[in-house]
């Protein structure tokens, strides 16, 4: 599961939300910010796949939650988040994406 994260994507009226978190965190609970945060399975769980690949979907969000190294660094990479943007879970990274 080296390169692998889970995306899940849903359409609410005009919005396409998109979340996608590293695989080994889901279903986790992560510590270190002002409260914990679960990577909860309803909410992330979808989809297992490469990281290029979810760039694919998540390009296409209008609201998007990432969590964990490789998909919130692929995103900084392709310019779709701003590294000052990225928010430290402990030291797992949390970005978001809102198109208004």
């Amino acid at each position: 599961m080296e390169a692998r994260v889970y995306v899940k994507s849903t359409r609410r009226g005009r919005e396409f939300v998109v979340a996608a978190c590293d695989a080994e965190l889901l279903g986790r609970t992560l510590k270190g910010g002002r409260v914990p945060f679960k990577v909860n399975e309803a909410f992330y769980k979808g989809v297992l796949m490469e990281v290029e690949e979810a760039l694919e979907i998540i390009k296409m969000g209008t609201i998007v939650n990432l969590v964990g190294k490789r998909v919130v660094e692929a995103a900084v990479r392709v310019g779709l988040v701003h590294p000052e943007a990225v928010l430290y879970l402990g030291e797992v990274p949390h970005a978001q994406i809102v198109h208004l």
